[in-house]
């Protein structure tokens, strides 16, 4: 072991405490960090490990003798939790309820210049900003941090103030909508599954498809054309099956699977150029079991990647040269078309175990003139690290690429420790993100500029996945995340539905509910089987 001094760790903050003012108890405790001293003594070197199992400091809050308002010097308990996170500057009301004991609240906002630009009052804890204000503190503060003081008065009409809350107000505009399946987190009930589009400008949201006027068929797989509101598709499974496709509110029904696949066409991946779109096409299977914290697992037996022509209607398969057997799922473009990456691993065989099941990343070399694939390039052998990859996405400049990583199998949302990964694919370095928390995060998507990114996360209770947002700035610079903004801020611990598959939309849908059960009375345009692209 080298010589080395020990850092101290220790956060510190700095309050302004007012002339007269008097140090109390808060009862406030802080455990130690456990320290590890080295020592040179006489040219050897001496490591004493000193082991505090709690030293307990008490945290003098501080009492103005003339004002008697009591300072605490932390910051507010709030939810959902704002504080020091970056936001766009054309984010809903950032509502939020205040989780600290008191019969009366009152939040002031300060410009970066210490001005004071508002104040809001609540007498049961629950702050909803008017949406003039807001927008005129988005509009004018863009670039700029803003902060929240925060009081609270007892019965006893002592008064309590707290360390601001602060918020990054960037430069950078969020995509106007999101699109998002919302249902119960079950394993296999279709009774009610709608997809929704939401403002993220406000609280305004509407719901696309609603399978209680589909005859409850399940509904899943909403992708959208570069963003476009106005092009998109879904897959619908059940007695209205097929896939829908929708340019602006014409609908139009196909059935994409064909006696030379193995399965229905599943997960997507739609060319920029919009001619082609890849699927993969998965046999996948639920199991049950009792191990604590994984009740179910999801996984394919098989699974393979067609390109479909929608020009012509045509399936043809994605050849490979190799003769080893594989399992290929979740394809994703480049934003120029050029590569195709997508997820692999060996196929498995009649008998084994699911949790040896390790998929890596590859991608393919795409030429656009002829339809045609080039040989498969190894991006990252998650395997050699025991780990599994799925969900590629890439940032619309094509420079990174976010990939969720867990223990094995391809469906991270019922895995506990999926978390989001980082690609830099022009160096190759891999990190992992810095929004992860100790809960899944799974399905993720970039805004348009590649400066948001919108990603489904459980941590709130571990069932539930909710859409939580991320500034990007560079690998260096990515914000905390922030859960979808509500008019209500209690609603996410009143709704037991599941946020599933969060998508950046450039603009409002058009296409309704009774669209879809208008076309599900159409038959079907049945796609053909073609042995090449062309």
């Amino acid at each position: 072991m080298t010589e080395s001094s020990v850092a101290e760790d220790f956060h510190y903050f700095s309050l302004q405490i007012p002339p007269g003012a008097n140090q109390v108890n808060c009862n406030k405790i802080v455990i130690m960090p456990l320290k590890v001293l080295i020592m040179k003594v006489r040219g050897f070197f001496l490591t004493f490990m000193i082991v505090i199992a709690g030293v307990f400091i008490a945290v003098s809050c501080i009492t103005d003798t003339d004002s008697g308002i009591l300072f605490i010097p932390r910051e507010p308990v709030i939810e959902p939790d704002y504080s020091g996170v970056t936001i766009p500057p054309n984010i809903a009301q950032l509502n939020f309820r205040i989780l600290e004991d008191g019969v009366y609240f009152t939040i002031k906002c300060f410009s970066p210049d210490g001005r004071d630009l508002f104040s809001i009052k609540s007498k049961n804890g629950i702050v909803r900003f008017p949406s003039r204000l807001w927008t005129k503190l988005l509009t004018e503060n863009r670039g700029r941090s803003v902060r929240f003081e925060i009081s609270s008065i007892n019965n006893d009409g002592k008064i309590s103030k707290y360390i601001p809350v602060t918020l990054d107000i960037s430069n950078e505009r969020i995509d106007p909508y999101i699109c998002y399946r919302l249902l119960y987190p079950g394993y296999e009930s279709w009774s009610e599954m709608q997809i929704i589009q939401r403002s993220v400008e406000d609280f305004r949201e509407s719901v696309i498809f609603d399978n209680r006027v589909m005859k409850n068929n399940c509904v899943n797989c909403h992708t959208f054309l570069k963003y476009d509101p106005g092009k998109f598709f879904l897959h619908v499974r059940g007695s209205l099956k097929g896939t829908y496709f929708i340019e602006n509110k014409d609908l139009t029904r196909r059935i994409l699977r064909t006696d030379n696949m193995t399965s229905n066409a599943v997960y997507p991946a739609w060319h920029p150029g919009g001619r082609y779109i890849v699927f993969s096409s998965n046999a996948v299977v639920q199991s049950f079991n009792m191990i604590p914290g994984k009740r179910i697992e999801v996984y394919d037996q098989t699974s393979g990647l067609v390109i479909y022509d929608s020009e012509y209607n045509k399936i043809s398969a994605i050849e490979e040269k190799d003769t080893t057997e594989y399992m290929d799922t979740f394809p994703c473009w480049s934003p120029g078309g050029d590569y195709l990456y997508y997820c692999r691993t060996n196929q498995v065989k009649e008998s084994f175990d699911f949790s040896k099941i390790k998929y890596n990343l590859v991608r393919k070399v795409f030429d656009q003139s002829s339809g045609l694939f080039g040989e498969t390039e190894v991006i990252f052998k998650a395997e050699d690290i025991d780990k599994s990859v799925t969900l590629p996405s890439i940032s619309p400049d094509g420079n990174y690429l976010v990939f969720t990583l867990h223990d094995y199998g391809t469906f991270s949302i019922w895995h506990k420790e999926a978390d989001l990964y980082l690609l830099d694919l022009t160096n190759g370095r891999i990190n992992r993100m810095t929004l992860n928390s100790d809960e899944s995060e799974s399905h993720h998507a970039w805004s348009s500029n590649g400066k948001w990114i919108v990603f489904s996360s459980k941590r709130s209770d571990g069932i539930t996945a909710r859409p939580y947002f991320a500034y990007f700035g560079s690998p260096d610079n990515v914000g905390k995340p922030f859960v979808l903004p509500q008019k209500d801020p209690d609603l996410y611990e009143k709704l037991a539905k599941t946020f599933n598959r969060p998508e950046f939309v450039s603009g409002k849908v058009v296409a309704g509910p009774r669209d879809f059960a208008r076309a599900s009375k159409d038959e079907p345009a049945y796609a053909t089987w073609s042995e090449t692209t062309r």
